[in-house]
């Protein structure tokens, strides 16, 4: 019988399987050689950096028209018939590894309303208050059980999701400093991407470089512990530095200890993931658990968490007026014919980014086809790669530049795994270290920069807070630019600093002679 384990490596093994016939299919020619296959995601950057950086615009919607026009401007420079490059953009949406964290964000944003519906948040206040967590510390407080829920449930954006959601909030109610507060749960998401044994990242990681999950990560735990030792000094003192949040006057929002029932939901879905369920599944159980407690408990009706506004004149409207979840409006009302609710808006907040993340999957698979990727590597291979402290440096900081440029993590390690494999076997480098190497700047990198998944998700996230039901004191001005959070996500630029100080020290260097040849090669 076949464990859930066993499920996620063939999952895996299919990707790494599309990922390669891709980049031997007929390739895409660009005028001005391999390196123009880049232009769409070079282009997409450059878009990102003016319109988030430059301007301070975090709208995901001007980013998907961002990768919209890179794509199109791409095409001019193709060769010959452009249906490969157009059937390309098709073949990179279609990509399980993007399907697979459109669907974990989807249900961690239904997960997330319902418990600010159950005032979750007023039971972290309460928490918060009972304990003497000030906002100094509050940073670090979040940083801690963020990376405690990412590695037990093994998705950083879900994470990210739920935090961004609820213990966002509830810091700026503390008065915690808005920008440290979002690096803080970035940073407990590049923790559990990083760490958790059943994170894709990690999954991918030791998968592509030959080796033992459970050995992978008992191997890893020194470098993510020092990294996560040196990010918590890092938001105690950032939390006693930075000025907090000042919004008491505008806030509506009571303590309240009945909300923190809701832990019981978050720690069903985190022991049904360590069991080794699908993360749909247990997110979907810790789901049910909190729809039913809202109800049963009377912390939110049904109408909070799902309602259909069903116009008066319509021919059965009267017929379901009695149901829970149906209400009756006058035809002429704003939300008349629409459907609301935690769930709903839950989910329809990911839209935007749902549709960006599948055009820079797009965008990354043209680089593939147009041989960017491979030139790349290959030139750093044999050009760069002389020696072990080299191979090892070029390592880090070749995945770290790949997965600047992609979206989603997991794609970017797609990507540059089997490179990352040929140049540690070259030097004889164990699998072990290849995999931390590989893991740790794909977990990292893919929650700095503005354009990241988790960034954005994050961002998303906020955005869904203002003018909400549960939280009208909540404006645009306090939804924190993705350009400004990137110099805030210590774990995520410790974690990067450990593993280029490793290379070019050879600390915790191994080479395969250095475990038993099996020991390496088991998966």
């Amino acid at each position: 019988m076949s464990t859930p384990s066993d499920e996620r490596d063939e999952e895996v093994e299919e990707e790494l399987a599309q990922a390669e016939h891709a980049r031997h299919e007929s390739r895409i020619e660009f005028y001005g050689g391999t390196a123009m296959s880049a232009l769409p995601i070079g282009l997409f950057i450059v878009w990102a950096v003016f319109q988030s950086g430059f301007l301070g615009i975090g709208d995901t919607s001007g980013l998907v028209i961002g990768m919209l026009v890179s794509l199109i401007v791409g095409m001019f420079f193709a060769k010959g018939d452009w249906k490969t490059y157009a059937n390309t953009i098709f073949e990179g949406m279609t990509q399980r590894v993007a399907a697979t964290a459109i669907v974990a964000w989807l249900w961690a944003g239904m997960f997330a309303q319902v418990l600010q519906d159950g005032k979750f948040v007023q039971g972290l206040v309460w928490a918060a208050e009972t304990l003497h967590v000030g906002a100094s510390l509050f940073p670090a407080a979040t940083f801690i059980l963020a990376a405690l829920l990412a590695t037990g449930i093994g998705t950083g954006y879900g994470t990210t999701i739920a935090f961004s959601g609820l213990f966002f909030p509830a810091g700026l109610v503390v008065g915690a400093n808005p920008v440290l507060l979002f690096g803080a749960i970035l940073s407990g998401a590049v923790f559990g991407d990083n760490l958790a044994p059943v994170s894709d990242t990690t999954i991918v990681s030791a998968v592509t470089q030959d080796s033992d999950i459970g050995g992978v990560v008992a191997s890893r735990f020194k470098y993510a512990l020092t990294a996560a030792l040196l990010a918590l000094v890092g938001y105690v003192i950032a939390g006693m530095m930075m000025e907090g949040a000042n919004i008491s006057g505008n806030v509506s929002l009571n303590s309240n200890p009945v909300g923190l029932i809701h832990l019981v939901s978050m720690g069903i879905v985190i022991v049904t993931a360590i069991s080794g369920r699908h993360i749909v599944e247990a997110i979907s159980w810790g789901l049910v658990f909190a729809v039913v407690i809202n109800v049963v408990t009377g912390l939110a009706p049904v109408q909070k968490m799902l309602v259909f506004y069903a116009p008066n004149n319509g021919p059965l409207a009267s017929t379901f007026g009695f149901l829970p979840f149906v209400q009756t409006v006058a035809v002429n009302a704003d939300n008349a014919g629409t459907v609301g609710g935690s769930l709903y808006s839950g989910a329809s907040g990911f839209f935007p980014l749902i549709v960006l993340t599948l055009l820079i999957v797009a965008g990354a698979q043209i680089m593939i086809r147009g041989g960017g990727f491979e030139a790349l590597q290959n030139w750093l291979l044999n050009t760069v790669a002389t020696n072990v402290r080299r191979a090892e440096t070029t390592m880090v900081l070749g995945t770290a530049s790949v997965n600047a440029m992609i979206t989603i993590n997991t794609a970017a390690e797609i990507a540059i795994a089997p490179y990352v494999a040929r140049i540690g076997q070259r030097f004889n480098i164990n699998g072990y270290r290849r995999a931390n190497i590989l893991d740790a700047n794909s977990s990292a990198m893919g929650y700095i920069f503005p354009w990241g998944g988790g960034v954005l998700v994050g961002y998303a996230t906020m955005v869904q807070l203002v003018g909400s039901d549960q939280f009208g004191w909540f404006t645009r001005s306090m939804v924190v630019s993705p350009a400004h959070v990137w110099p805030f996500v210590f774990q995520g630029w410790f974690l990067f600093a450990v593993f280029l100080f490793s290379a070019l020290t050879g600390f915790g260097l191994e080479y395969v002679s250095d475990r038993r040849s099996e020991e390496v090669a088991r998966v």
